[in-house]
């Protein structure tokens, strides 16, 4: 159920680490009776995603030190982000002048300014003395809203025109030129705009939420305008690009039933709105979560029950392990909009996530009955009686799913995955077996699944080459996934590979230090291959993350007594030669030649990568987009230029 970065973090980076980390559960606060004690609570609650003990004790120190700025700067923030926008303004009016903080203070009384319908005021406050890209893309996109509020949309445009920075600005400024444009009654200039939008689709990849809203919008203004068919292309345009969007298909529905269709983005409030919820989504892609966060704030303070904006929110605090914030937000989505069943749904997991799993499925059954043929229901309800490890209802539940998919598609592949599961997890593989296998015929390079059956098979001891294969597959698909990861050095493990075992396991660790199965597979690999120091480490390790009972047993049993010797003809049995795949499958270079690791492998750009999501799925660590651009120099003048099909040269992973 949680909720997968752009370039445009390159332009934020820096400020990250001086913002505060989003609240993830509230503590009570303690009595402090000192500036320094205050100060330190502040910044330990941060540490902790406490914000709201965090705003309690940085306005204790303020009352010890009520001109220090950086106090100052630190509680706006955490008053935002946790939706406390009104209370921010005094402070965001005593930052206006502060260079290092007015793009969030400013930016805080142009939103306020924005809400009064005070355009002027709004656009004075756009006005920055230090920006970033990205702030010059939102002030000049507010700014250009701003005009737009007072009647004059030639000086809107021409503000638009007059943003200059990097090529990703190309999409916005287009999708922003066609709303103004639409809103003022000049066609002409928003088809021309529409369509420059639906023709950049390396821009789309780049951001492909701001896409689709952007579609979104233009299939809207079509129907409105009475061109059906339009209306309906840029749909399919949009379902190609990424199928299965709920507001797209809601919107599709009412196209085709000529139902009244009302605006996506009507007036500069919600348009300055939009500009904030489009950054703030192009950002959400794997990371910044505390940044996005605040965006949106600042996009909810002019649109408080957006649709969109709630639900990027909410998805936000899932991924930050709130289930409460996200429940609280789900709740907000009005009836009326065509996200409320989806939310609805994640309303349902949250609740399961809070541990009130009967509640859940009170509340996910009523779903299901009210809607039967909707195969989301189906998974929500059968996930959250598979986390209770009640497998024979969640089996129960997907048997019921797969009876309605007389002829099913790529889209019902995880309904046939999870009833895999179910069987597999009731020991009843002649009937899980099946299930992967449909679910690999639906969509053959799924790595879960591939992941999942692969590892299978080799645990049963059976299929051991087919097996090892599937699990190859899934790698070189989700190479810094460390589930995934682990499973092919555990396989090489179960089947006597130690050497090879220990490879892969060091890569799952590194990529997933805090899990303790992994750290206790490590574990056993080390002992096999006689670095017996090191498996205690890594036992003693996978103890101290407070791992499941059953598996704190083991490990316990294994720093008290070791590994038993292995069988040798047992494991000549279970280890028959398996052939290497070819060189060219291997998503990463061999790591056992310093040879090899000085050559830059070579690498094709896939539909939707940035170079953030490259460097994270290929070299495992984001911020080695770093080395990429020293690699790759044509692009230093703009790294955000990538296209499908283009090749980069790669350093070698770690």
């Amino acid at each position: 159920m949680r909720v997968g970065r752009t370039l445009l973090l390159a332009a934020v980076s820096s400020l990250v680490l001086a913002m505060p980390l989003a609240a993830k559960e509230t503590t009570e606060t303690v009595d402090i009776r000192s500036f320094s004690g205050a100060y330190l609570a502040a910044r330990i609650a941060e540490v902790d995603n406490d914000l709201d003990s965090a705003i309690a004790y940085y306005e204790r120190a303020l009352a010890f030190d009520p001109d220090n700025q950086t106090l100052q700067q630190s509680l706006m923030l955490s008053l935002i982000t946790t939706g406390r926008f009104d209370e921010s303004l005094p402070l965001a009016e005593k930052l206006k002048t502060v260079p290092e903080v007015e793009r969030f203070s400013r930016l805080a009384l142009a939103v306020d300014a924005f809400r009064k319908q005070d355009f002027k005021a709004a656009e004075y406050w756009l006005k920055l003395a230090l920006a970033s890209d990205l702030d010059r893309l939102i002030t000049g996109l507010m700014t250009a809203w701003a005009k737009a509020g007072e009647g004059d949309a030639d000086a809107a445009f021409a503000a638009i025109d007059a943003l200059q920075g990097p090529e990703w600005y190309g999409m916005f400024m287009n999708y922003h030129r066609a709303l103004i444009a639409e809103g003022a009654g000049r066609d002409e200039i928003a088809r021309q705009s529409y369509d420059a939008v639906m023709q950049d689709l390396s821009a789309g990849s780049a951001a492909p939420e701001s896409w689709l809203r952007a579609a979104e919008a233009y299939a809207n203004y079509l129907a409105r305008k009475g061109d059906k068919e339009g209306a309906l292309k840029a749909l399919d345009a949009a379902d190609e690009f990424a199928s299965g969007r709920v507001p797209l298909q809601s919107l599709r529905l009412a196209v085709a039933g000529g139902m009244p269709i009302e605006p996506l983005v009507s007036g500069p409030v919600k348009g300055a709105s939009e500009v904030l919820l489009n950054l703030g989504t192009a950002l959400n892609r794997g990371g910044g979560e505390t940044y996005v966060r605040l965006y949106l704030q600042y996009a909810r303070a002019l649109n408080p029950d957006g649709d969109s904006v709630l639900l990027q929110l909410a998805g936000v605090a899932e991924v930050q392990e709130d289930p409460a914030e996200a429940i609280a937000l789900y709740e907000r989505i009005p009836a009326s909009s065509p996200l409320k069943r989806l939310s609805e749904l994640q309303l349902g997991l949250n609740l399961a996530d809070l541990d009130r799993k009967d509640e859940a499925v009170q509340h996910l059954t009523a779903l299901l009955e009210a809607a039967p043929d909707d195969m989301r229901a189906y998974l929500a309800l059968g996930g959250v009686y598979a986390s209770q490890e009640n497998y024979r209802e969640a089996a129960k539940v997907y048997d019921r799913a797969a009876d309605l998919l007389p002829s099913p598609v790529r889209a019902n592949w995880n309904i046939f995955y999870q009833r895999g599961i179910a069987y597999e997890r009731l020991k009843e593989w002649p009937k899980a077996e099946p299930n992967f296998r449909k679910a690999l015929e639906l969509y053959p390079d799924q790595p879960q699944v591939l992941n999942y059956l692969g590892y299978s098979w080799v645990d049963m001891n059976m299929n051991l080459d087919e097996g090892l294969e599937l699990i190859r597959r899934a790698v070189d698909l989700r190479p810094s996934d460390g589930y995934i990861v682990d499973s092919l050095g555990w396989a090489y493990y179960r089947l006597g590979r130690f050497d090879e075992a220990v490879v892969e396991l060091e890569r799952a660790v590194s990529l997933k230090p805090d899990d303790a199965v992994l750290n206790d597979h490590l574990g056993d690999a080390y002992w096999r291959v006689g670095r017996k120091l090191e498996a205690t480490f890594q036992w003693s390790h996978a103890r101290d993350l407070k791992p499941e009972p059953d598996v704190l047993a083991q490990v316990q049993k294994k720093l008290a007594e070791g590994l038993p010797a292995v069988d040798k003809k047992t494991a000549e049995e279970k280890a028959p030669p398996i052939p290497e795949p070819e060189p060219e499958k291997r998503s990463e270079a061999p790591a056992d030649t310093d040879i090899v690791k000085a050559i830059p492998a070579a690498y094709k750009v896939q539909v939707g990568q940035s170079l953030w999501s490259i460097a994270v799925d290929q070299l495992g660590n984001g911020n080695r987009y770093l080395e990429i651009l020293n690699l790759n120099p044509e692009l230093r003048g703009d790294p955000s230029r990538l296209v499908p099909g283009q090749s980069l040269r790669l350093p070698a992973s770690n």
